[in-house]
């Protein structure tokens, strides 16, 4: 402020010897020297000011700031992190979806997200971008939306459902998740079949054989079979490690497996 108020005095200075030099009041000299005042004078602000903005911390696009990691008058080096900064309007999910649903996908398809932290609260978005890319091991691909989050209820990190409005109903032959066995070579599961051998009530026992299937879609602990076994098939949900071709079974439908499409996730 100082700088400044000794420039605001130079300018005023040299003002008024102009005046008195244009009724040759003064020297040219004088002039010169006021005007070379004023010039050094304003230099010094301008020093100064280059100084502040290189203090000055500006953040790189608008959105909330977190919790500081610092304090006033703490000493800080270049790239430590003081405070986070979220955009979150919009906001971006970010999600992923079999390589066979593709066709079913595009940008500016319009897309529902609900959170359990907003219970019976739905917020509308898009799909952004899809990566051109799929993950070679899960064979999914990722999918990017923009959420409207005018109203800054969402926050990043949320675990959120995404929903997508794809056409008409598909139907699928569904199985629990329990009952297939995934290998390097395949996905199979183990279905009934009669066997020759008799118990000791005289009765046949059925027997075990392994068949490979085409694994579709998941939902909850649901997954849709493409191919490899039709409806009505009865299959071996539980114990597989212990059969293989042939072994006889004992039917025991007592305890049942997890065969819900929409179950509750855990941090509820």
């Amino acid at each position: 402020m100082s700088l400044q108020a000794a420039a605001e005095l130079a300018q005023t200075v040299y003002k008024r010897d102009k005046a008195q030099y244009d009724i040759q009041a003064i020297a040219k000299a004088q002039l010169d020297a006021d005007a070379a005042d004023l010039k050094s004078k304003k230099a010094q602000v301008d020093q100064q000011a280059a100084l502040v903005e290189k203090k000055t911390i500006r953040a790189p696009f608008a959105g909330r700031v977190g919790i500081t990691t610092v304090n006033p008058g703490q000493y800080i080096n270049p790239g430590d992190a003081i405070v986070t900064l979220q955009a979150i309007d919009p906001i971006y999910a970010d999600f992923y979806l079999p390589q066979q649903q593709l066709g079913q996908l595009q940008v500016g398809q319009a897309i529902v997200v609900d959170t359990n932290a907003l219970s019976n609260r739905t917020f509308d978005g898009k799909i952004r971008s899809i990566n051109p890319r799929v993950d070679a091991a899960t064979r999914n691909v990722q999918i990017e939306a923009a959420v409207d989050n005018r109203e800054r209820k969402l926050l990043p990190g949320m675990y959120a459902n995404v929903k997508i409005d794809a056409g008409g109903v598909q139907r699928y032959l569904t199985l629990p998740q329990t009952a297939i066995t995934y290998n390097p070579y395949g996905a199979t599961v183990f279905v009934v079949k009669p066997g020759a051998q008799k118990n000791a009530q005289g009765k046949v026992m059925p027997v075990a054989q392994q068949v490979f299937v085409t694994p579709g879609p998941t939902r909850g602990d649901q997954v849709a079979i493409l191919k490899g076994i039709g409806e009505g098939t009865q299959v071996v949900t539980s114990g597989q490690l212990k059969l293989k071709n042939g072994t006889p079974l004992v039917i025991d439908n007592r305890v049942l497996p997890a065969d819900n499409p929409n179950p509750t996730p855990q941090e509820q």
